[in-house]
C-alpha cells in the first residue's frame, strides 16, 4: 500500500473543513488493508446486470464514450436465461476488450416452488433447495465455461463447494472464478473466511457494512470483496460514492460495483423489460464515471488494477477429501 492512499482526503470537502478547523482525524495507518490484487491495484470496476448481448453492447459503447474501464462484467438472470448463441456473443464481445464475464447460476429458491422464500423470515433465500436445483446450478456452470466463460456468480454454500470441488476435478476449467453473490453476502469476518475456504475467488459483501466492518475482515481474508457503490433498492438502495476513496483504503482489493438506485428489479430478464434494461445498463455506466472523477479529484484514482486481469492471486481453502 502507498502512504498516499493512506492519507488521502477520505470524504468531500476535507480540505475545506480542515481550513475553517473542522476537520476529520487524520486516518489510522492500522485500519487499511495491506492487501492488494495481484499483478497491482487496489481496485477493479464491475458493471452488474448486464442481460445479456444487446445490454452488454449498451455497456462497452458507453464505457467508451465516458473512458469507463470496466474489469468485469455481470449478468443476474442466470446462464439458464441465455441461448448458447447469446452467450458466446457476450464471451466474444468481452474478450475482445480483455473485460470479465460473470454468469450466474441458477436456479434459486427465490424463484422455485417452495413458499418459505415468500414468508417475512424469507425462509432460505436464493439458496438451492434440494438436489435438483444443485444439479441445475452444475449444468449451468459446466454448459457456460464449456462456452468460454470463465466466472460463475453463485448464492448458494454448497453449489460454491460443489463448484470449486469440480474446478480442482478438472470438470471445470482451473481458471474458472467463482464469486460469491451479494444475496448471501456475509457481514462479518467468520463467514467471510468461510466463504473464501470453500472456494470463492471473490466475495460480494452487502453494501451496509461501515469502514469497521471492512477492516476487520481484512485482518483475516485476503480475498478480493466485491462492493456495490450504489446499490439496487432491493439491496437497500446505498448510494456510497462520497465513501469510495475510503472503501478502498478499508477493503482493498475492492471491486467497485456500480449499480442503480430508484430502478425497477429486472430478473428473470426478457424481451418485456428491454427498454428498462438498456437504459440502466446504459445509465450504470455513467454512474461509474461519476465516481472515477471523485477519486480523481481526490488524487487516489492511480491505483486501480490493470485492465485485463481477472485472477484473485493465492488464497486459502478448505482442504478437498478423496
Amino acid at each position: 500500500m502507498t502512504d498516499a492512499s493512506a492519507t488521502a482526503a477520505r470524504r468531500p470537502g476535507e480540505p475545506a473543513l480542515t481550513a475553517l478547523g473542522l476537520g476529520a482525524p487524520a486516518p489510522d495507518p492500522a485500519d487499511a488493508s495491506p492487501h492488494s490484487f495481484p499483478g497491482g491495484g487496489r481496485w477493479r470496476t464491475e458493471i452488474p446486470s448486464c442481460e445479456g448481448p444487446e445490454a452488454l453492447a449498451v455497456v462497452l459503447k458507453e464505457s467508451s464514450r465516458l473512458d469507463v474501464p470496466i474489469h468485469r462484467i455481470s449478468q443476474g438472470s442466470g446462464v439458464w436465461m441465455l441461448t448458447d448463441a447469446e452467450i458466446t456473443e457476450m464471451v466474444e464481445a468481452t474478450g475482445a476488450r480483455g473485460i470479465e464475464l460473470c454468469l450466474f447460476t441458477g436456479p434459486r429458491g427465490t424463484w422455485d416452488i417452495g413458499g418459505s422464500t415468500r414468508t417475512d423470515s424469507r425462509g432460505g433465500g436464493p439458496r438451492a433447495r434440494g438436489h435438483d436445483a444443485v444439479a441445475g446450478c452444475v449444468e449451468d456452470a459446466v454448459r457456460a465455461t464449456g462456452l468460454g466463460v470463465r466466472c460463475l456468480l453463485v448464492a448458494d454454500e454448497g453449489v460454491l463447494w460443489t463448484l470449486h470441488r469440480a474446478r480442482a476435478q478438472g470438470v471445470l476449467p482451473a481458471d474458472t472464478t467463482l464469486k460469491v453473490s451479494a444475496l448471501i453476502g456475509p457481514v462479518n469476518p467468520a463467514s467471510y473466511a468461510v466463504y473464501e475456504r470453500l472456494g470463492a475467488d471473490s466475495v460480494n459483501v452487502p453494501s451496509d457494512l461501515t469502514p469497521d466492518h471492512l477492516t476487520e475482515i481484512r485482518r483475516v481474508s485476503g480475498a478480493p470483496m466485491d462492493m456495490y457503490i450504489e446499490a439496487p433498492d432491493d439491496l437497500g438502495g446505498y448510494v456510497r460514492m462520497y465513501e469510495v476513496a475510503e472503501l478502498i483504503r478499508r477493503g482493498a482489493p475492492l471491486y467497485l460495483k456500480f449499480g442503480l438506485s430508484k430502478a425497477p428489479g429486472i430478473y428473470p430478464y426478457g424481451h418485456h423489460l428491454r427498454e428498462l434494461t438498456l437504459a440502466t445498463a446504459k445509465e450504470r455506466v455513467r454512474r461509474g464515471r461519476l465516481a472515477l472523477d471523485l477519486l480523481a479529484r481526490h488524487g487516489v484514482d492511480g491505483e486501480m488494477a490493470p485492465l485485463g486481469s481477472r485472477l484473485p492471486g493465492d488464497l486459502r481453502r478448505f482442504e478437498i477429501s478423496s
